[in-house]
């Protein structure tokens, strides 16, 4: 018997219809509680297959594409449907279509075949590609997956949308909007931002928005105006602008900087910012970037014409250049290069919104080439420097050519030997520091036995050096020789334990370790200083051979380093909860080998004592320490604390105090200061992060940052107070703000990177997440 609401005059001819159409069509019939389908492809379903049915997995949901000339069934549903054979349909009460990606839903619809046209009246909604249009009336031609709506209400599949006058679809990835607002927000009915425009063109495929004759509304007030606007509509790059940046500088003024993007290529693209100053004018910052398979790099240019600030009214400018390519046969090329137009230029321009604790004043500008075979590595590069005022240059390399031969457990034994030779050249010699060539060679053999339980690692090492120098100083000889060897003996322990602390099962280890170190003494007094200078006091190097970091000198030594540290492990997680370590070093003879002659000789004894300890407290709080302190003056030497909670997201607070005692090593300076920083929501959308560095000795601060964030979900507000000091005398103080459409621009030279280099920890809010089309299933 026929359905309910369905007579057998007017089954028959529908049936008629499925049987003779030239596209297969497919009737769903809805009743409360009674599905019918009507297949009308073939006229008697098809066998399964003997084995039954079996699916067909895939690891995504992906686009179906349709190959030429394949078509798909028109499906219908509704309450009553009626139609004449080879001619039209019309369905009445909870109608619904759908073809293909597009589902055209509504009070009442007609199907004309002829014209292909679906028409859909009353409560219109209509889905395409996971976009949706709702309104009174909308048309639909399946076979060329175009149609149109009258004053719609639309929402993208980007979340993104808004209301118009007309809507056209178009080949399928291409909408039209005439007489409309689009916003990135998802509400459409008061949106935060939005853009009112005589049209609206959307490439779906593209990801992309083109707006003609608009207005850019913020909070229902205009604030920017154009002929044409291009933005994206996912968070895939895109050609466009960027999120401003406003702020006031003590050295430039008012400023306000407007990123462009253009997104060349998958592998290229560029950033121009003009940055609009009122002190200094109009500045022109560009960042180039590529990508390819051989070769990729960066260039960074900063560029202002005639600065009104400065007097002569000069050309202000710098450029970076950073590259790095494959040659093959293992060969590799690379360029860091920077130029400043003058002395003072980071104290007038610093660096935008980036945080900054101080200024640089020395660039590099270095060339060189790499290459590695086998056990060999290689590499020769030039290396150069630009100083500014009142830094001075170090040495320039001029070339270097260094070979390093590693052959690692062959019988046991490691072997490495580097090779290096280098010509020194400096802007301004002297009878101390003269200009010249040194070739430096250092065989080192050892024989390291390694043992879950214990190691033993004896090491030969001899370091023979030959310098031919440009001495200004006659009857001083311009060729100095010196070779000196060396023998190491590192040897430890591991010992471990199950404990119970706090509740936690873990294992307490502890691991004793002695080395041994002799250097012969050589008189070296007579080698200038290329490259070397004093290695930190610390614990990696005190259990090294050479306490000077260069090859101008050879420590002379004949000492032995005891230290022992012991870990507190958590046998469930396998997390470190604990780790404290205490080392000393015992000079057995007077080491004589110093930097300058003036310099004081390391007499016998012990050194200092080296203390430290990192704890993680609890869950969300960790401890780190470490101390130097010296048992012939009963005074710390040096001292570093640091601690940090986060209790939640976003959620972080450290502070650290460091001090270091004046030492006779020449450029040291006494630090005796402290940091606090922080981030940390005062609502879900309003947070505030900090930091400020205080010398307590000068009292006065090193640096510091304020400042505050609001995250909606369509828009975000930064703003922001930094100071650092240019040098020892003056500060520079800065103020920025800025404002990102969430939907319309990406947050470009963001302020959030001064937050994130100022505070250890900071987290950005979490972004919203585009929502996929295959989530839409209506």
């Amino acid at each position: 018997m026929p359905p309910k609401h369905v007579s057998e005059h007017d089954f028959s001819p529908i049936h008629r219809l499925l049987r003779t159409r030239r596209k297969p069509l497919a009737l769903l019939l809805s009743l409360p509680g009674v599905w019918c389908s009507l297949a009308g492809a073939q006229e008697t379903p098809a066998a399964p297959p003997a084995d039954g049915l079996s699916l067909q997995t895939v690891p995504a949901i992906g686009d179906f594409t349709l190959k030429p000339g394949q078509d798909t069934p028109l499906f219908l549903r509704g309450d009553r449907m009626t139609g004449r054979t080879d001619r039209d349909m019309a369905v009445d009460g909870d109608a619904e279509v759908r073809h293909f990606k597009s589902v055209a839903k509504g009070d009442r619809l007609t199907y004309d075949q002829d014209t292909d046209e679906v028409v859909v009246r009353g409560n219109a909604r209509l889905i395409d590609s996971g976009n949706t249009f709702v309104g009174p009336e909308a048309h639909m031609y399946t076979g060329a997956s175009e149609g149109y709506m009258l004053t719609p209400t639309y929402t993208l599949s980007n979340g993104g949308g808004g209301k118009s006058a007309r809507i056209d679809m178009t080949g399928g990835d291409q909408i039209t909007v005439t007489k409309g607002t689009y916003s990135g927000c998802a509400c459409t009915d008061d949106p935060a931002w939005y853009i009112k425009a005589s049209e609206f063109e959307f490439d779906t495929e593209a990801n992309e928005g083109t707006a003609y004759n608009g207005v850019l509304f913020f909070q229902g007030v205009p604030i920017l105006a154009s002929p044409y606007m291009s933005f994206p509509t996912t968070n895939e790059r895109k050609s466009g602008l960027l999120a401003p940046t406003f702020g006031q500088s003590s050295t430039t003024g008012l400023e306000f900087l407007q990123p462009y993007y253009f997104n060349i290529a998958p592998n290229r693209d560029l950033t121009i910012t003009p940055r609009f100053m009122a002190k200094r004018g109009v500045m022109l910052n560009a960042d180039l970037r590529y990508l390819e398979p051989t070769y990729s790099g960066l260039f960074h240019v900063e560029y202002l014409p005639r600065d009104k600030g400065k007097d002569g009214n000069p050309n202000r400018y710098t450029y970076t250049w950073v590259h790095n390519q494959t040659l093959g046969y293992g060969v590799g090329a690379y360029v860091n290069f920077t130029k400043v137009s003058d002395d003072t230029y980071p104290d007038d321009f610093g660096t935008g919104t980036t945080f900054q604790t101080g200024v640089t004043r020395l660039y590099n500008r270095e060339a060189g080439l790499t290459w590695s075979k086998g056990d060999w590595s290689f590499l020769a590069r030039v290396l150069k420097y630009q100083a500014l005022l009142p830094s001075t240059a170090p040495y320039e390399r001029v070339p270097q050519l260094l070979a390093t031969y590693n052959k690692m457990d062959w019988h046991g034994f490691d072997f490495t030997m580097p090779i290096d030779y280098t010509r020194f050249r400096i802007a301004v010699p002297n009878a101390s520091q003269p200009n010249g060539e040194r070739l430096y060679i250092q065989p080192t053999l050892s024989y390291p036995i390694l043992t879950p339980g214990y190691f033993v690692i004896p090491k030969v090492i001899f370091n023979a050096t030959s310098y031919q120098l440009d001495n200004l100083t006659p009857g001083v000889p311009n060729s100095i020789n010196r070779t000196v060897p060396t023998f190491s003996f590192d040897t430890g322990l591991t010992f471990e334990r199950p404990v119970h602390l706090f509740g936690l099962n873990m294992t307490q280890t502890l691991e004793p370790r002695l080395f041994y170190v002799y250097t012969p003494y050589r008189n070296q007094n007579s080698i200038p200083l290329f490259d070397t200078a004093h290695a930190d006091f610390n614990l990696a190097e005190i259990f090294s051979e050479n306490s000077f970091v260069g090859n101008d000198r050879i420590a002379d030594a004949n000492r032995v380093t005891a230290g022992v540290t012991s870990r507190f492990i958590d046998s469930d997680s396998g997390i470190e909860r604990a780790r404290f370590w205490i080392a000393q070093r015992y000079n057995l003879t007077q080491s004589r080998v110093t930097l300058t002659p003036t310099t004081l000789p390391e007499d016998t004894g012990p050194s200092d004592l080296l203390v430290g300890a990192s704890m993680l407290i609890a869950r969300n709080v960790s401890f780190a320490t470490a101390v130097q302190y010296s048992q012939n003056t009963k005074q710390f030497n040096r001292s570093d604390v640091g601690i940090t909670w986060r209790p939640g997201e976003r959620k972080v607070f450290n502070a650290y105090y460091r001090y270091l005692r004046t030492s006779t090593i020449v450029g040291e300076s006494p630090i005796n200061q402290i940091e606090l920083s922080g981030q940390w929501p005062i609502t879900p959308r309003f947070g505030v992060v900090g930091r400020v560095n205080y010398s307590l000795s000068d009292k006065t601060f090193i640096d510091a940052l304020g400042g505050f964030e609001y995250d909606a979900d369509c828009w975000a507000f930064r703003f922001g107070v930094q100071r650092y000091a240019t040098n020892a005398t003056t500060t520079t103080s800065r103020v920025f703000a800025q404002l990102e459409l969430k939907g319309l621009s990406k947050s470009g030279t963001s302020a959030t990177e001064a937050f994130k280099a100022a505070v250890p920890g900071y987290m950005t809010a979490p972004t919203n997440q585009i929502p996929s089309r295959f989530s839409n299933y209506e």
